[in-house]
């Protein structure tokens, strides 16, 4: 099976994938992390100056309460977000910014939402289909997230200092499902062009999603970059700020990318860069992995071992353990991926459905029941393999 069948049988079935979210939006309302664990500071400790070494394998109860913490964040970039392709604001923001936080489950954030983000597709129907087609099926912008900040006392004392969060939702759009499928990777918006092998590069389609501007909005890039820049002028005095990144499928790929372009615009010696992603596909190879490790940007992925989304697209090749890929793979497919940052993984119902593994509900179910005296999975360090690809073999779909 080519690679580009098995990315289309991961993200298929756009209508079942939206109904399913939106059943169980409201049933994820009832796990909240405990907001009483003070960081002071260890707060980059948490936010992963160590790469989260000590962390993960048993789960400090801290790190799990800050994970549920963000996890909420991208339950609210959904609830927030009309999901109904009948009416006529689908995909749009439902509620004003002032109260976004509030409606969406979050009444006691101790954040403000300063600004929603919306997202462009490249992707485009025949003309032909276009007219034909619902409004929901061809429309090219949406809303994708949202840009938060703490404001309240109380948490910026208990985090140790201010963070901005922005949360990104997952695939919501029919064009957002086609921009998915565009899987070759391509260099990156920050990678200068030469003949290098070895440059950074992403999936296209998410690229094109980052940084696609339309009538009505500019980029996403741009959005956060212009929001970034007002809160870094805001904030110049008072306590230390840091920027974390968080979404759920889509979102966790377009969180890597922006926090990406976020840290190079900053700087390694700027503000603290953090990705929380849950369910996130590949999103990039190896020198895109090492340039965000060398600019300072921090990822934890939060991985379900039988959500087959976290293995697509692409393969895995860990060259500098095992040797150099072939040639003619590294020039000819564009496929080789590499599996960016450090992973906690949980062990799900293997009974489950595809979909089901892939949902954030779940993800927040299994972090939910983890604790630090229960380390009921293993670490990636200790399960090595030469190449990882999305071949659908027993055990790897639910």
């Amino acid at each position: 099976m080519s690679p580009s069948s098995l990315t289309i049988s991961a993200f298929s079935h756009p209508n079942y994938h939206i109904a399913h979210i939106t059943r169980h939006i409201s049933s994820t309302a009832n796990i909240h992390p405990p907001a009483t664990l003070r960081m002071g500071n260890r707060w980059m400790e948490f936010q992963g100056a160590n790469n989260w070494d000590g962390l993960l394998y048993p789960l400090n109860p801290t790190l799990r309460a800050e994970i549920l913490r963000y996890g909420s964040f991208v339950q609210a970039a959904y609830t927030c977000c009309d999901l109904d392709p009948s009416s006529s604001t689908y995909a749009t923001c439902r509620f004003p910014k002032h109260s976004l936080l509030r409606l969406s489950g979050l009444p006691s954030s101790g954040y403000r939402v300063t600004r929603n983000l919306h997202a462009t597709t490249t992707s485009r129907l025949p003309r032909w289909a276009a007219d034909a087609a619902p409004s929901s099926i061809s429309r090219q912008s949406s809303c994708i997230g949202f840009v938060a900040v703490c404001n309240k006392d109380t948490e910026l004392s208990r985090l140790g200092r201010r963070d901005v969060v922005i949360s990104l939702r997952g695939t919501l759009t029919f064009l957002e499902w086609l921009d998915n499928l565009h899987a070759a990777l391509t260099p990156s918006c920050s990678t200068k062009v030469d003949g290098s092998q070895h440059k950074p590069m992403v999936e296209r389609g998410f690229l094109n999603l980052f940084t696609s501007a339309g009538p009505e909005y500019h980029s996403l890039r741009d959005q956060i970059r212009k929001v970034v820049c007002c809160l870094l002028n805001e904030f110049d005095s008072g306590p230390a700020i840091s920027f974390t990144f968080t979404g759920h499928s889509l979102g966790a790929a377009l969180a890597v990318l922006a926090a990406d372009d976020i840290k190079a615009m900053v700087g390694r010696t700027g503000p603290m860069v953090t990705v929380i992603s849950f369910g996130g596909p590949r999103v990039g190879n190896a020198s895109f992995g090492r340039r965000m490790e060398a600019q300072g940007s921090k990822v934890l992925r939060i991985v379900n071992t039988n959500d087959i989304i976290t293995k697509v697209p692409g393969f895995v090749h860990n060259s500098e353990k095992e040797g150099l890929a072939p040639n003619w793979l590294l020039s000819k497919t564009g496929w080789v991926y590499a599996d960016i940052g450090r992973e906690l993984r949980l062990s799900g119902s293997r009974n489950a459905n595809v979909v089901a593994c892939h949902d954030l509900k779940h993800y927040l179910q299994l972090v939910n029941q983890l604790s630090d005296a229960c380390p009921n999975f293993t670490s990636e360090e200790e399960n090595p393999r030469k190449w990882r690809g999305p071949a659908f073999v027993a055990g790897d779909v639910c």
